[in-house]
């Protein structure tokens, strides 16, 4: 039996927010990304403000489904954060 040929979906330009893998319970395999670390690569590179910087990750990255390889995006944050963040969204 031939084993399944598994693909990771990589961001082009944000390699310095690549985190690394995550592997998940099914078997599928994804790349993981800092979130603050890409904004603040947009904000450079297209040099928007963070607002609009935001804006264009949750719209064009985050929000772009491109099936079971999407990478993920991390807010990194200390554990006593946790509540409050949960708060926020």
């Amino acid at each position: 039996m031939a084993k399944e040929q598994r693909q990771i979906m990589l961001v082009m330009g944000l390699d310095r927010a690549f985190i690394g893998l995550t592997r998940e319970w099914s078997g599928h395999v994804r790349a993981v990304y800092d979130y603050d670390k890409a904004v603040k690569h947009y904000m450079r590179s297209q040099k928007l403000t963070e607002e609009e910087a935001i804006e264009h990750m949750e719209f064009n990255v985050v929000g772009a489904y491109v099936g079971e390889a999407t990478p993920l995006w991390v807010n990194r944050m200390r554990i006593d954060m946790i509540e409050e963040a949960m708060n926020d969204g």
